[in-house]
Formats: C-alpha cells, sequence, structure tokens
C-alpha cells in the first residue's frame, strides 16, 4: 500500500472518529465528548510503538505486504473482541477496587521508564515462546503457503508460519492493552467511552501501519514520545491519590505537546545523521 494512499485511508479513519464523537457532543454532551477525545488520543499515541513492533515481526519473517494485509485484518478483528472483554473486566475491577487505579498507575510509570531505558536489540522472532508452543500443539510447516493459515497434507492439518506470526500480533496487543487501557481510565472509567474511543483507534491501525512502515525510520525518537505519555498517565492517576486532579484539557495539551515535540526532534536528526556520516 502506496504511502499516500495509505495517508488518505488514515485521515478518513480520523475523520470518522471526529464524526463519532460530534454525535457524543450532541446526545451526550461536551464532558464526554472532551473523554472520548481524549481516549482516543491516548489510544492512537501508543499505538505508535505497538506498530512499530509488528513492522519488526514482519521484517524478521519476510511477510509480503499483500499477506501483511491478511494478518492484520484477522489481528484486528480479534483486537475489538479482546478490547471488550478488557475493557469490561478493567471499568468493574476499578468500580469495585477503586485503588486498583493507583496500581495501574505505577504500572504506566514502570513502562514509560523500561521504554526509556530500553536498549535496542534484535530480536529473532522466528525462536518465539509461542511459535514453539504452537508446534507442541499441532505441526507447522517449514515455509509459507500462500496466504493461507492452514493447510492439509497427507489427510494431516498444519499450521503455517503466517498463522504463528496471527498469534503473535495477537498476543503483542494483549501486552498493548495492558498498558493502553488503564492510561485511558486516567481520563474516564466509562466503559462506552473506553471502548469506543478504543474501537475507532483500532480500525485505522491497519492503514497507519503501512504508513509508519515508509516512515519509520525518520521518526526514531517517537517511541521516548509514547513512552513519556505513559509515564504522565501513570503519574495522573497516582496524583488522585492525593486528591490531585489534572484536567482532560491540560492533559491533552501536554500529551499533544510531548508528540509534537518528539516528532520534530526525529526530523531534526534524519536531517543531521546523514551529515554526520558524510564526515
Amino acid at each position: 500500500m502506496a504511502a499516500k494512499k495509505a495517508l488518505k485511508w488514515v485521515i478518513f479513519w480520523i475523520g470518522l472518529s471526529l464524526c463519532f464523537n460530534a454525535g457524543i457532543y450532541i446526545f451526550l454532551g461536551p464532558g464526554k465528548a472532551l473523554e472520548y477525545f481524549g481516549g482516543y488520543v491516548i489510544e492512537q499515541s501508543l499505538s505508535v510503538d505497538n506498530l512499530f513492533l509488528f513492522i519488526m515481526v514482519f521484517s524478521a519473517f519476510g511477510i509480503k505486504p499483500a499477506y501483511q494485509r491478511r494478518v492484520l485484518n484477522y489481528g484486528i478483528a480479534g483486537a475489538i473482541i479482546l478490547r471488550l472483554l478488557f475493557v469490561v473486566l478493567g471499568v468493574t475491577i476499578v468500580n469495585m477496587f477503586h485503588f486498583i487505579l493507583y496500581i495501574f498507575g505505577g504500572i504506566l510509570i514502570l513502562g514509560g521508564v523500561n521504554m526509556i531505558l530500553k536498549k535496542e536489540a534484535a530480536t529473532n522472532y522466528k525462536e518465539s515462546r509461542i511459535i514453539k508452543l504452537l508446534g507442541k500443539v499441532m505441526p507447522i510447516t517449514d515455509h509459507l503457503e500462500g496466504n493461507h493459515f492452514f493447510v492439509k497434507k497427507n489427510n494431516i492439518r498444519y499450521a503455517t508460519p503466517l498463522f504463528a506470526i496471527l498469534l503473535i500480533i495477537e498476543f503483542t496487543d494483549i501486552l498493548f492493552a495492558i498498558d493502553s487501557i488503564p492510561a485511558i481510565f486516567s481520563i474516564t472509567t466509562d466503559t462506552f467511552i473506553v471502548y469506543t474511543s478504543n474501537i475507532f483507534a483500532i480500525l485505522g491501525l491497519r492503514n497507519l501501519y503501512f504508513l509508519l512502515g515508509e516512515l519509520h525510520e525518520k521518526f526514531q525518537y517517537v517511541k521516548y514520545g509514547v513512552a513519556a505519555i505513559l509515564v504522565f498517565t501513570g503519574l495522573k492517576l497516582c496524583l488522585t491519590f492525593f486528591e490531585i486532579e489534572i484536567s482532560i484539557g491540560i492533559s491533552l495539551c501536554i500529551i499533544f505537546t510531548i508528540l509534537i515535540v518528539s516528532v520534530i526532534l526525529s526530523v531534526f536528526y534524519t536531517e543531521k545523521k546523514p551529515t554526520q556520516v558524510s564526515q
């Protein structure tokens, strides 16, 4: 998918989300509309780092873009179902045990700090525990079988590496949800708002993935911006213990500022890098 076409679809999904937000404004009021917008921005911001991970997984297996689309389509469908379970369970737990929010806050802070301090290292996804576990459940073919997840040979059903990759994508999304959903709890614990803001952000992920595939080398500091957002939302949750509330408007300003600064630094870095190499 060309970057220009992917960009058009990303703009379409963002526009559709804003139209939905306008509906929330009309029927539920400005407060809920602001909560939805805050949740949507947080989800989209944090999804960037997850999509970079998808790029690494597909690159490790040498998966062609045509096959990537099928995996992403199924991955998004699975994410929609899993997010509903995570959101309902998360909101129920928070409503029953409010102190869980402070634990979520601590997890977000630790996750952000770990992301900042963690050094980039090449990971051999072909040795993934998920693939090894799948191999114990059923045989896996040594190579791709077109865009098939399963094939039958000699009356024996085999999983293909493409299905193994789908499992990796779903597993990483589960790990991602552990960060992203508690982060949205720093804005609201309204089940409808949390879930819809999640879903509208997820619906545009496939197109955003192909756009980032073209641009990820130019935005190397964005992951630090994502980490800073995790730390900020974690602090926001923890501060409620001291009855210190940061308004949604201020939260959005801080998040946008973090994102803009990380993008500017990334652009500056890529402009300077060629000069350093030529010397």
